[in-house]
């Protein structure tokens, strides 16, 4: 039934969503027969995106009402969870059964299914996507039927159907690749020179099993998180000087909310983050945009940026750099190539930040960069799928799941529909 309620908005509250009616069915069965029924409809994750990637002019539904699922094969070593189920929730439950996830986003509250869909990643030069975890999913087609596919059943078009932005229907499930549970510890090094970190790029992002690098661009210096699972040999590098107290990715902020530092050991789940998975955030005053570029253009792309970084600094909480394995997701912005990300979490200043994106852009585009698609982007729908060879194949498998466009929106179809019944 729909949900009674002011407008629904994204996290952040940059978005307001332009739905008729927001729905929340308690039952998978519920869900089928809404879809069934509905014009066009879309899904909402946790609402962690910056872009409209979940927006409708018609109906949305909400997952967070389907009975919790997480249902492990010990034989298979995968999980299968319910499509409104979040991260953080997934992980405890995991845990307890003495499994675990390779990798996590550095926000564990966001919903599995929504990360998946619009290829939010962690960071490790091992570590692909969180999307290339997932072995299958159960998809709830336009006509309220059940789809299954996964790697093994689809292989032909299984990678074009995880990083998929709800275009191809409503994800019920997903089926992820699991691991006996392990602990880590958490160190982070401060005052360390961007120049090192360019200069010595492989060297500092091989020193752990996870690694990021929080910097404004500016002042020409950097702090480096390094997660280490306790069970594997730790690198050599050890640039700048270790933090002598707990510290937040922000600047100034409080630590209370990051996860434990000081080389303290822990669950796997409380240390991959940088946030903890108990404690669940308030509404997010910020806007964020990112970018995945090929590995090899970091020292250009950190040259160009600490060129602009007067003007970057003042608009920004903070901005992170991390690596992507390579998957052969379609969509994917790891897709090919291993990757380099850079993250700006910025002010929320609607009117401001748009010419820093801009000027951002002019610089990393050209070196090929790929927006992520669920953070805030100028580039324009041909430029971001010039950049997706197999962008011609997703927008056909739209066409073959999805032919009426019952889960298209205004972004879907810039990106794959000239044209769509009404």
């Amino acid at each position: 039934m729909p949900v009674p309620s002011v407008p629904a908005a994204n996290w952040a509250g940059n978005v307001v969503f332009r739905a008729l009616r927001v729905h929340r069915p308690s039952s998978v069965g519920e869900l089928r027969r809404l879809v069934g029924r509905s014009r066009r409809i879309r899904a909402l994750g946790s609402g962690h995106s910056f872009s409209r990637v979940a927006d409708s002019e018609h109906e949305l539904v909400r997952l967070d009402g389907l009975p919790p699922l997480v249902e492990i094969d010990t034989a298979c070593r995968t999980v299968t969870v319910g499509g409104g189920m979040r991260y953080a929730e997934v992980a405890v439950a995991l845990h307890r059964a003495g499994y675990a996830l390779a990798n996590l986003a550095s926000l564990p509250h966001i919903s599995v299914a929504g990360s998946c869909g619009t290829g939010t990643h962690g960071s490790g030069d091992g570590h692909r996507c969180l999307a290339a975890a997932v072995r299958g999913l159960q998809l709830t087609g336009p006509d309220g039927d059940l789809l299954e596919l996964s790697r093994e059943s689809h292989p032909d078009v299984f990678p074009g159907s995880v990083v998929a932005l709800g275009a191809l229907g409503v994800v019920t499930r997903l089926t992820l690749d699991i691991e006996p549970a392990y602990e880590m510890a958490q160190f982070v090094r401060v005052d360390v020179p961007l120049d090192e970190i360019a200069d010595r790029f492989g060297q500092v992002f091989g020193a752990a099993y996870s690694v990021s690098v929080f910097t404004d661009w500016h002042d020409g210096a950097a702090s480096v998180w390094l997660k280490h699972r306790t069970d594997r040999r730790r690198g050599d590098w050890a640039g700048g000087r270790a933090a002598g107290r707990p510290l937040n990715p922000v600047p100034g902020m409080s630590p209370d909310s990051s996860t434990e530092q000081l080389g303290i050991p822990g669950p796997w789940f409380e240390r991959l983050p940088h946030f903890r998975p108990e404690l669940t955030p308030g509404a997010g005053e910020e806007l964020q945009s990112e970018y995945y570029l090929p590995r090899a253009a970091a020292p250009e792309a950190f040259a160009a940026l600490r060129g602009i970084g007067s003007l970057l600094a003042p608009l920004l909480h903070i901005a992170e750099v991390r690596t992507v394995r390579a998957d052969d997701l379609w969509l994917s912005p790891a897709h090919g190539r291993d990757s380099v990300t850079f993250h700006f979490t910025w002010v929320k200043d609607t009117a401001a930040v748009p010419p820093a994106i801009a000027a951002v852009e002019r610089l990393l585009l050209p070196m090929g960069a790929r927006p992520h698609w669920g953070k805030l982007t100028l580039a324009s729908a041909p430029e971001i799928m010039a950049r997706y060879e197999r962008a011609p194949d997703f927008a056909r498998l739209v066409r073959s799941y999805d032919p009426g466009g019952k889960f298209a929106n205004a972004l879907t179809d810039r990106l794959f529909r000239s044209e769509r019944p009404e």
